[in-house]
Protein backbone atom coordinates (compact mmCIF):
# COMPACT_ATOMS: atom_id res chain seq x y z
CA UNK A 1 0.00 0.00 0.00
CA UNK A 2 1.15 3.41 -0.90
CA UNK A 3 3.93 4.39 -3.32
CA UNK A 4 6.49 2.81 -4.57
CA UNK A 5 9.91 3.05 -3.60
CA UNK A 6 12.11 4.75 -6.18
CA UNK A 7 15.53 2.95 -6.53
CA UNK A 8 13.61 -0.11 -7.30
CA UNK A 9 11.10 0.87 -9.67
CA UNK A 10 12.80 2.59 -12.66
CA UNK A 11 13.26 6.21 -11.22
CA UNK A 12 11.13 9.06 -10.36
CA UNK A 13 9.11 11.34 -12.73
CA UNK A 14 11.62 14.08 -11.79
CA UNK A 15 14.53 11.89 -13.46
CA UNK A 16 12.08 10.70 -16.53
CA UNK A 17 11.06 12.59 -19.15
CA UNK A 18 7.09 13.27 -19.90
CA UNK A 19 8.12 11.33 -23.16
CA UNK A 20 9.56 8.47 -20.89
CA UNK A 21 6.45 8.43 -19.11
CA UNK A 22 4.30 8.36 -21.46
CA UNK A 23 6.15 5.72 -23.12
CA UNK A 24 5.77 3.31 -20.08
CA UNK A 25 2.32 4.07 -19.35
CA UNK A 26 0.35 4.01 -22.55
CA UNK A 27 0.77 0.01 -23.15
CA UNK A 28 -0.98 -0.25 -19.95
CA UNK A 29 -3.57 2.08 -20.43
CA UNK A 30 -7.29 0.70 -22.16
CA UNK A 31 -8.61 1.07 -25.30
CA UNK A 32 -11.86 2.54 -26.58
CA UNK A 33 -13.80 1.26 -28.64
CA UNK A 34 -15.33 4.53 -29.89
CA UNK A 35 -11.81 5.89 -31.06
CA UNK A 36 -11.01 6.55 -34.17
CA UNK A 37 -7.55 8.69 -33.32
CA UNK A 38 -6.64 7.98 -30.24
CA UNK A 39 -3.05 8.88 -28.27
CA UNK A 40 -0.58 10.47 -30.01
CA UNK A 41 -2.22 13.81 -31.99
CA UNK A 42 -3.07 16.71 -30.41
CA UNK A 43 -6.25 15.78 -29.15
CA UNK A 44 -8.42 11.93 -29.95
CA UNK A 45 -11.51 11.67 -32.64
CA UNK A 46 -14.10 9.51 -30.78
CA UNK A 47 -17.18 8.42 -32.82
CA UNK A 48 -20.51 9.75 -31.99
CA UNK A 49 -23.17 7.25 -32.93
CA UNK A 50 -26.74 9.19 -32.46
CA UNK A 51 -24.84 12.69 -32.92
CA UNK A 52 -24.74 13.57 -29.26
CA UNK A 53 -22.29 12.28 -26.52
CA UNK A 54 -22.40 12.74 -22.84
CA UNK A 55 -19.40 14.17 -21.31
CA UNK A 56 -18.55 14.77 -17.39
CA UNK A 57 -15.61 15.87 -14.99
CA UNK A 58 -14.28 14.77 -11.81
CA UNK A 59 -11.44 15.63 -9.43
CA UNK A 60 -9.71 13.95 -6.93
CA UNK A 61 -7.03 15.81 -4.73
CA UNK A 62 -5.13 14.18 -2.34
CA UNK A 63 -6.29 14.96 1.54
CA UNK A 64 -10.03 15.61 0.66
CA UNK A 65 -10.39 13.39 -1.87
CA UNK A 66 -7.55 10.54 -0.90
CA UNK A 67 -4.79 9.34 1.34
CA UNK A 68 -1.39 7.64 0.44
CA UNK A 69 -1.48 6.09 3.14
CA UNK A 70 -4.44 4.08 2.76
CA UNK A 71 -4.52 4.04 -0.88
CA UNK A 72 -2.30 2.26 -3.29
CA UNK A 73 -1.72 3.56 -6.66
CA UNK A 74 -3.74 1.18 -8.28
CA UNK A 75 -6.63 1.68 -5.70
CA UNK A 76 -6.31 5.43 -6.96
CA UNK A 77 -6.72 4.61 -10.96
CA UNK A 78 -9.58 2.48 -10.19
CA UNK A 79 -11.62 5.26 -8.20
CA UNK A 80 -10.83 7.77 -10.39
CA UNK A 81 -12.16 5.78 -13.47
CA UNK A 82 -15.05 4.37 -11.37
CA UNK A 83 -16.69 7.57 -10.10
CA UNK A 84 -16.99 9.16 -13.28
CA UNK A 85 -17.94 6.12 -15.19
CA UNK A 86 -21.23 6.23 -12.80
CA UNK A 87 -21.84 9.63 -13.88
CA UNK A 88 -22.34 8.66 -17.19
CA UNK A 89 -24.40 5.89 -16.58
CA UNK A 90 -26.45 7.81 -13.83
CA UNK A 91 -27.54 9.80 -17.39
CA UNK A 92 -28.66 6.31 -19.00
CA UNK A 93 -25.68 6.19 -20.87
CA UNK A 94 -22.80 3.94 -22.08
CA UNK A 95 -19.35 4.76 -21.60
CA UNK A 96 -16.84 5.25 -24.07
CA UNK A 97 -13.88 6.70 -23.37
CA UNK A 98 -12.26 8.56 -20.80
CA UNK A 99 -9.38 11.84 -21.18
CA UNK A 100 -7.06 11.52 -17.76
CA UNK A 101 -4.80 14.64 -15.97
CA UNK A 102 -2.10 13.66 -13.68
CA UNK A 103 -0.58 16.38 -11.69
CA UNK A 104 2.09 14.76 -9.22
CA UNK A 105 5.06 15.38 -7.06
CA UNK A 106 8.84 14.83 -8.72
CA UNK A 107 9.58 12.61 -6.02
CA UNK A 108 6.83 10.29 -7.20
CA UNK A 109 8.15 7.16 -9.12
CA UNK A 110 7.52 6.47 -12.80
CA UNK A 111 6.36 2.59 -11.24
CA UNK A 112 3.14 4.23 -9.62
CA UNK A 113 2.00 5.66 -13.07
CA UNK A 114 1.86 2.67 -14.15
CA UNK A 115 0.41 1.18 -11.52
CA UNK A 116 -2.58 4.05 -11.77
CA UNK A 117 -2.41 3.38 -15.14
CA UNK A 118 -3.08 -0.79 -14.42
CA UNK A 119 -6.24 0.42 -11.50
CA UNK A 120 -7.66 2.78 -15.01
CA UNK A 121 -7.35 -0.48 -17.01
CA UNK A 122 -8.70 -2.74 -14.95
CA UNK A 123 -12.29 -0.69 -13.72
CA UNK A 124 -12.86 -0.10 -17.12
CA UNK A 125 -12.62 -3.83 -18.11
CA UNK A 126 -14.35 -4.61 -15.15
CA UNK A 127 -17.16 -2.05 -14.80
CA UNK A 128 -17.59 -0.69 -18.70
CA UNK A 129 -16.07 -3.10 -21.15
CA UNK A 130 -15.18 -1.17 -24.16
CA UNK A 131 -14.32 1.84 -22.50
CA UNK A 132 -10.80 3.28 -22.85
CA UNK A 133 -8.44 5.89 -22.36
CA UNK A 134 -7.94 8.30 -25.05
CA UNK A 135 -5.68 10.75 -23.35
CA UNK A 136 -4.88 12.95 -21.16
CA UNK A 137 -2.12 15.24 -19.65
CA UNK A 138 1.04 14.97 -17.28
CA UNK A 139 2.38 18.14 -15.17
CA UNK A 140 3.95 18.30 -11.81
CA UNK A 141 2.18 19.63 -8.22
CA UNK A 142 3.06 18.87 -4.84
CA UNK A 143 -0.42 17.70 -4.35
CA UNK A 144 -0.93 14.37 -6.22
CA UNK A 145 -4.08 15.38 -8.61
CA UNK A 146 -6.21 13.77 -10.68
CA UNK A 147 -8.80 15.19 -13.28
CA UNK A 148 -10.87 12.97 -15.48
CA UNK A 149 -13.41 13.09 -18.22
CA UNK A 150 -15.45 10.60 -19.40
CA UNK A 151 -17.53 10.04 -22.18
CA UNK A 152 -20.60 8.16 -23.23
CA UNK A 153 -23.14 6.84 -26.10
CA UNK A 154 -26.63 7.35 -25.58
CA UNK A 155 -27.59 4.68 -28.03
CA UNK A 156 -30.43 6.65 -29.65
CA UNK A 157 -32.29 7.20 -26.41
CA UNK A 158 -33.06 10.72 -24.46
CA UNK A 159 -30.52 11.42 -21.62
CA UNK A 160 -32.41 10.68 -18.26
CA UNK A 161 -32.25 13.86 -16.17
CA UNK A 162 -33.08 14.31 -12.33
CA UNK A 163 -35.39 16.93 -13.07
CA UNK A 164 -38.06 13.74 -14.70
CA UNK A 165 -39.70 12.69 -11.65
CA UNK A 166 -43.26 12.19 -11.25
CA UNK A 167 -46.36 11.77 -8.66
CA UNK A 168 -46.38 7.97 -8.37
CA UNK A 169 -43.27 6.78 -9.70
CA UNK A 170 -40.99 4.10 -7.84
CA UNK A 171 -38.51 5.28 -5.81
CA UNK A 172 -35.51 2.71 -6.50
CA UNK A 173 -31.33 1.91 -5.77
CA UNK A 174 -28.51 -0.30 -7.30
CA UNK A 175 -25.76 -0.69 -5.73
CA UNK A 176 -24.99 -0.46 -2.09
CA UNK A 177 -25.84 1.81 0.80
CA UNK A 178 -23.64 3.39 3.77
CA UNK A 179 -20.85 1.12 2.85
CA UNK A 180 -18.25 3.36 1.86
CA UNK A 181 -19.40 5.81 4.38
CA UNK A 182 -18.69 2.75 6.75
CA UNK A 183 -15.07 2.28 5.50
CA UNK A 184 -14.19 5.67 4.88
CA UNK A 185 -15.14 5.56 9.02
CA UNK A 186 -13.42 2.87 9.61
CA UNK A 187 -10.03 4.22 8.22
CA UNK A 188 -10.39 7.66 10.06
CA UNK A 189 -11.29 5.61 13.34
CA UNK A 190 -8.80 2.91 13.43
CA UNK A 191 -6.21 3.52 10.34
CA UNK A 192 -4.17 6.57 12.46
CA UNK A 193 -1.75 7.21 14.38
CA UNK A 194 -1.73 8.89 17.75
CA UNK A 195 -2.16 12.26 17.09
CA UNK A 196 -4.75 11.22 13.95
CA UNK A 197 -2.72 11.04 11.16
CA UNK A 198 -3.59 8.18 8.62
CA UNK A 199 -1.15 5.48 9.33
CA UNK A 200 0.12 3.00 6.83
CA UNK A 201 0.77 0.48 9.09
CA UNK A 202 -2.63 0.77 11.21
CA UNK A 203 -4.07 0.76 7.58
CA UNK A 204 -3.40 -3.07 7.16
CA UNK A 205 -4.76 -4.40 9.95
CA UNK A 206 -8.20 -2.41 9.44
CA UNK A 207 -8.48 -3.51 5.83
CA UNK A 208 -7.66 -7.14 7.14
CA UNK A 209 -10.78 -7.05 9.64
CA UNK A 210 -13.08 -5.32 6.68
CA UNK A 211 -11.91 -5.79 3.84
CA UNK A 212 -15.82 -5.15 2.19
CA UNK A 213 -15.90 -2.19 4.13
CA UNK A 214 -12.22 -0.33 3.09
CA UNK A 215 -12.79 -1.53 -0.43
CA UNK A 216 -15.90 -0.46 -1.13
CA UNK A 217 -14.30 3.61 -0.23
CA UNK A 218 -11.05 2.73 -1.97
CA UNK A 219 -12.20 0.93 -4.90
CA UNK A 220 -16.30 1.33 -5.30
CA UNK A 221 -17.97 -0.74 -8.13
CA UNK A 222 -20.79 0.99 -9.60
CA UNK A 223 -23.10 -0.72 -10.86
CA UNK A 224 -22.22 0.89 -14.33
CA UNK A 225 -24.25 -1.36 -16.77
CA UNK A 226 -27.53 -0.15 -15.28
CA UNK A 227 -27.82 3.00 -15.79
CA UNK A 228 -28.45 2.28 -19.73
CA UNK A 229 -30.42 -0.35 -18.72
CA UNK A 230 -32.32 1.68 -16.39
CA UNK A 231 -32.86 4.23 -19.21
CA UNK A 232 -34.37 1.49 -21.50
CA UNK A 233 -36.73 0.24 -18.88
CA UNK A 234 -38.59 3.72 -19.21
CA UNK A 235 -36.36 5.36 -15.90
CA UNK A 236 -37.55 9.27 -15.43
CA UNK A 237 -34.55 10.49 -13.36
CA UNK A 238 -31.20 9.62 -12.14
CA UNK A 239 -28.46 10.54 -10.21
CA UNK A 240 -24.88 9.10 -9.23
CA UNK A 241 -25.36 8.97 -5.20
CA UNK A 242 -21.71 10.37 -4.67
CA UNK A 243 -22.59 12.47 -1.78
CA UNK A 244 -25.34 10.34 0.04
CA UNK A 245 -28.39 9.08 -0.35
CA UNK A 246 -30.58 11.73 1.48
CA UNK A 247 -28.77 14.64 -0.37
CA UNK A 248 -28.98 13.13 -3.31
CA UNK A 249 -32.31 12.38 -3.15
CA UNK A 250 -33.04 15.85 -2.07
CA UNK A 251 -31.54 17.19 -5.39
CA UNK A 252 -34.11 14.75 -7.54
CA UNK A 253 -36.83 16.43 -5.47
CA UNK A 254 -36.03 19.81 -5.82
CA UNK A 255 -35.28 19.47 -9.46
CA UNK A 256 -38.41 17.34 -10.44
CA UNK A 257 -40.62 20.19 -8.38
CA UNK A 258 -41.93 16.81 -5.97
CA UNK A 259 -41.31 15.17 -2.70
CA UNK A 260 -39.42 11.99 -1.95
CA UNK A 261 -40.52 9.60 0.72
CA UNK A 262 -38.00 7.02 1.39
CA UNK A 263 -38.81 3.60 3.42
CA UNK A 264 -36.72 3.37 5.97
CA UNK A 265 -37.36 -0.57 6.26
CA UNK A 266 -36.11 -0.67 2.77
CA UNK A 267 -32.62 0.43 3.56
CA UNK A 268 -31.48 -2.60 5.07
CA UNK A 269 -30.06 -2.98 9.16
CA UNK A 270 -28.68 0.59 9.18
CA UNK A 271 -30.74 3.04 7.48
CA UNK A 272 -29.26 6.33 9.07
CA UNK A 273 -26.39 5.28 7.53
CA UNK A 274 -27.64 4.69 4.57
CA UNK A 275 -29.31 8.08 4.43
CA UNK A 276 -26.00 10.14 5.38
CA UNK A 277 -22.95 7.76 4.14
CA UNK A 278 -21.32 8.95 0.81
CA UNK A 279 -19.42 7.75 -2.12
CA UNK A 280 -21.16 4.44 -2.83
CA UNK A 281 -21.57 5.81 -6.19
CA UNK A 282 -24.77 3.39 -6.25
CA UNK A 283 -27.50 4.47 -8.69
CA UNK A 284 -31.13 6.07 -7.80
CA UNK A 285 -33.52 6.39 -10.07
CA UNK A 286 -36.94 7.00 -10.11
CA UNK A 287 -40.12 4.54 -12.43
CA UNK A 288 -43.09 4.77 -13.53
CA UNK A 289 -45.42 2.81 -11.09
CA UNK A 290 -45.40 -0.30 -13.91
CA UNK A 291 -42.22 -0.52 -15.12
CA UNK A 292 -40.26 -4.38 -14.05
CA UNK A 293 -36.83 -2.63 -12.10
CA UNK A 294 -34.25 -3.92 -14.11
CA UNK A 295 -31.01 -5.15 -13.33
CA UNK A 296 -30.20 -4.73 -9.40
CA UNK A 297 -32.28 -2.22 -8.91
CA UNK A 298 -34.83 -2.44 -5.55
CA UNK A 299 -37.69 -0.21 -4.69
CA UNK A 300 -37.10 1.81 -1.71
CA UNK A 301 -39.55 4.49 -1.81
CA UNK A 302 -42.03 6.49 -3.42
CA UNK A 303 -42.20 10.40 -5.67
CA UNK A 304 -45.37 11.89 -3.99
CA UNK A 305 -46.99 15.44 -4.85
CA UNK A 306 -45.25 17.93 -2.32
CA UNK A 307 -41.39 19.15 -2.06
CA UNK A 308 -38.03 18.13 -0.27
CA UNK A 309 -37.36 14.80 0.95
CA UNK A 310 -39.78 12.51 3.71
CA UNK A 311 -38.48 9.10 5.19
CA UNK A 312 -41.86 7.44 6.11
CA UNK A 313 -44.02 9.91 5.42
CA UNK A 314 -41.78 12.68 7.40
CA UNK A 315 -39.34 15.75 6.69
CA UNK A 316 -35.65 14.62 7.03
CA UNK A 317 -34.21 17.33 7.05
CA UNK A 318 -30.42 15.49 9.15
CA UNK A 319 -27.83 16.93 6.96
CA UNK A 320 -25.23 14.24 6.06
CA UNK A 321 -23.00 12.79 3.30
CA UNK A 322 -20.34 14.10 1.51
CA UNK A 323 -19.71 18.10 0.71
CA UNK A 324 -15.72 19.14 0.32
CA UNK A 325 -16.13 22.59 1.26
CA UNK A 326 -17.74 21.60 4.60
CA UNK A 327 -15.37 18.31 5.61
CA UNK A 328 -12.18 19.03 4.56
CA UNK A 329 -10.17 20.36 7.16
CA UNK A 330 -6.56 20.22 5.74
CA UNK A 331 -5.53 18.02 8.10
CA UNK A 332 -2.48 15.82 6.69
CA UNK A 333 -1.51 12.66 5.71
Amino acid sequence: MGMSESTATGGTIGEASEREALRRIFPRLPGSAATLVGPGDDAAVLAAPDGRYVVTTDMMVHGPDFRLAWSSPEDLGWKAAATNLSDVAAMGAVPTALVVAIAAPTTMAVADLEAIADGLRLACEALAPGCGVVGGDLSVSETLTFAVTAFGDLQGRPPVLRSGARPGDVVAVSGTLGAAADGLRLLFSEAVDGQGVPSRERFHAVAAEHPEAVMAQLRPRPPILDGPRAAEAGATAMLDLSDGLALDARRVAEASGVAIDLDPTLLGGAPRAALTGGEDHSLFAAFPPDAVLPGGFRRIGTVREGAGLLVAGRPFDERGGWDPYLEWDGAAG
